[in-house]
């Protein structure tokens, strides 16, 4: 590991605690309702009553708890706070930007505002209406999970005596409240009571002097708590667009505007007093790092000028292509330049670790960008002054020697505009090798529509990173909900903008009329196969097949690929159902073709489970399922010419999954013209990329 865990030095002065004390309550405040006159010191509900505790994480924002802020009216809250000892409250009004989790369709649009109530992450972003002069807390840029030792320090605001006071304390770290992988993790806390009010307070390292979570929940008659890790925010919507600006994002202007003020104070020839460098410097942050703490800030300040990557996913890729770094499977996964950085302090020691960091910043410059301003140039060079700086301190002659030459090349590479259509480190792959979603559903036999799951990110190579998992079994009707989260993460690291990833849906044969493309992950967003491509495959077990019927497969899928595909409708003529020919018939049909099952409905019966079966058997992984209630009576026939025309309007196979994706959004959006589509599914067994534990073997095409 590059910092050993940053013990920091356990003969910190009192005058540095003093400070990291003073620095956090500077930047604590209180959130209010909307006033209506002035916002009181005393404890009250309605308009203009406290609502609880927050603190600035950056120039004009505020991150407090859901339940605090969303108790506002309208999303409108007031923000009261000090700069300094007798300097006077500041009351400015705010806007609740971001909640996480936001009110779902699930709850009619609302969600608990008791203290703790609110589902975790139980996160929101507030932003003040008007500028205004305020100090702000230094945030890890690594999981709260990695904290620097046994005890944190809190903030917040609290009713003593009738009025309301600003206090602090410090709590023991007890361990935690759910999995490393799971949506709803808490850090539980001990040793000091938690008093109604601090909800939304900051909790911060003692040992590394950073911000690592936000109050969540005190213990109802007993000592402690619960805090959210600052990491959470990860999972704040991203903008399905390419972004255009840093405002586009609010959570890479939030980080963006947070690093550059604290390398601002720390390289100020005018400020006074302690800044967050300082504190973290005297409790001996740095010791056993690759960087101080001085250095720290400097480095994360250049990266926040520069823009932001272009998706998780790029940021992930950028990660695991520098030598050594495997993989980075935090949860939530990295997403702006400066949690890339903290991914990498659990790789290496002694002076690989530093030399690592600065490939990574060569990485970072020689990166495709979503968007370039008048200063990104300067910002570039900015960065490479400090890696030549540093390197040419610390590091061997040869290294040297390999920044410049990548300095140089990336000088020659760019012409500072945008590189979407040639990444620097690398083609950008067709759609059937970019990475996608694999949700698995596995039916518990001896419990009636119960779930066990499983969601992971299945990448070209073959290899599924695990999101989340639960085999406690989930009722039909939770699933939609309890997904959600792993979901969301899920998507995140594997969309592009302008490009979401493609979603498969491993189920067992009799469940592939579940319509998991209809699901809504949360109240403001479109149906699932509305946002993204989705498909479903089959999970059961089938007899190994014989060398003969595994060639022909990989021959089928792999003449889909290359040759335009023709539908061929197999279960209906002239508006009559019929059954799905043998597999020895099927298997004359042209490999190119896609069969149809016009009559397969929502829980197909007895003979059409057989007629696909004998389709999967006959070396088809490719079939369009219309889906809904089965009715003997409907004329088929548009049905059947839509079906054959988008078909061979797709192409090839890894073209199919966008065609229904923009039949599916061309329904939502009322274009009658697709309104034939209603209900079909796309069954796409990937032959190239089995489901795990799947045992089959594959062999070069």
């Amino acid at each position: 590991m590059i910092d050993g865990f940053g013990r920091g030095a356990p003969g910190a002065s009192d005058d540095t605690r003093r400070a990291l004390v003073d620095l956090v309550m500077a930047a604590t405040v209180r959130i209010h309702g909307p006033e209506h006159g002035y916002a009181s010191d005393r404890p009250g509900d309605g308009s203009g009553g406290f609502l609880g505790s927050g603190f600035f994480i950056a120039p004009s924002w505020v991150l407090t708890c859901a339940h605090v802020a969303m108790r506002g009216e309208g999303r409108e809250v007031t923000v009261i706070f000090e700069t300094g000892p007798g300097s006077g409250e500041t009351s400015v009004s705010g806007t609740v930007v971001a909640a996480l989790p936001e009110a779902s369709h699930d709850t009619g649009g609302r969600l608990p505002v008791m203290s703790g109530g609110w589902p975790a992450p139980d996160l929101a972003l507030v932003r003040l209406g008007r500028p205004v002069e305020h100090a702000c807390v230094y945030v890890t840029e690594r999981p709260a999970a990695f904290f620097g030792g046994g005890q944190v320090l809190y903030s917040g605001w609290t009713e003593v005596g009738g009025r309301l006071k600003r206090l602090s304390g410090q709590c023991a770290v007890q361990g935690t409240v759910g999995g490393w992988a799971d949506p709803d993790e808490q850090m539980r806390l001990g040793g000091d009571v938690l008093p109604p009010g601090v909800s939304g307070g900051p909790t911060v390292d003692l040992t590394r002097g950073e911000v690592v979570g936000v109050l969540k929940s005190q213990l109802v008659g007993g000592m402690g708590g619960t805090s959210i890790g600052v990491e959470r925010l990860r999972s704040l919507p991203v903008p399905g667009a390419m972004a255009g600006a840093e405002s586009d994002d609010d959570y890479q202007a939030v980080f963006h505007a947070h690093d550059r003020y604290h390398a601002d104070r720390h390289t100020s020839r005018v400020g006074r007093g302690w800044t967050w460098t300082d504190v973290q410097s005297g409790l001996g942050a740095g010791a056993d790092r690759a960087l101080s703490p001085q250095q720290r800030v400097i480095l994360l300040g250049a990266l926040a000028k520069l823009p932001p990557p272009v998706s998780t996913h790029s940021l992930l890729d950028l990660l695991v292509r520098l030598p050594g770094v495997h993989s980075v499977d935090r949860y939530p996964a990295p997403r702006s330049w400066r949690d890339g950085l903290g991914a990498l302090y659990e790789t290496r020691g002694g002076e690989a670790a530093l030399e690592l960091l600065l490939r990574y910043c060569m990485s970072v410059i020689a990166a495709e960008r979503p968007y370039v301003t008048q200063s990104t140039a300067s910002a570039e060079e900015e960065l490479w002054k400090w890696v030549k700086w540093t390197a040419d301190d610390r590091l061997s002659r040869e290294f040297r020697n390999e920044i410049t030459r990548l300095w140089s090349a990336s000088r020659h590479r760019t012409d500072r505009e945008q590189r979407r259509a040639a990444p620097a480190y690398g083609e950008r792959p067709r759609d059937g090798e970019r990475p996608f979603v694999l949700l698995e559903l596995e039916p518990r036999g001896w419990e009636r529509d119960s779930y066990d799951w499983r969601v992971g990110v299945a990448r070209h190579t073959g290899e599924v990173q695990p999101v989340a998992e639960d085999s406690r079994g989930t009722p039909g009707h939770a699933l939609r909900a309890r997904l959600t989260a792993s979901l969301t993460e899920a998507f995140r690291r594997c969309d592009e903008p302008d490009s979401p990833a493609v979603l498969q849906v491993a189920v067992v044969q009799a469940l592939l009329g579940l319509d998991v493309d209809g699901w809504q992950l949360s109240a403001d967003e479109p149906p699932l196969g509305v946002v993204r491509p989705v498909v479903v495959r089959c999970s059961d077990h089938e007899p190994p097949a014989s060398e003969d019927e595994a060639r022909e497969r990989r021959a089928r899928w792999s003449r889909a690929w290359s040759a335009a595909m023709r539908a061929e409708i197999v279960d209906c003529e002239d508006g009559l159902r019929v059954p799905v020919p043998t597999e020895e018939d099927l298997r004359s049909l042209a490999y190119e073709t896609v069969p149809v099952l016009c009559r397969y409905a929502d829980r197909p019966d007895a003979e059409t489970a057989a007629g696909l079966a004998r389709v999967v058997r006959g070396g088809f992984h490719i079939a369009l399922l219309r889906r809904g209630k089965d009715q003997p009576d409907v004329v088929c026939e548009d049905f059947h010419r839509h079906a054959v025309d988008t078909v061979a309007e797709a192409g090839t196979a890894d073209q199919l999954p966008r065609k229904i994706h923009e039949l599916r959004q061309g329904v939502r959006a009322g274009r009658a013209e697709t309104y034939w589509s209603d209900g079909v599914a796309l069954f796409y067994d990937d032959p190239l990329h089995p489901l795990p534990g799947s045992g089959q073997l594959l062999e070069a095409p």
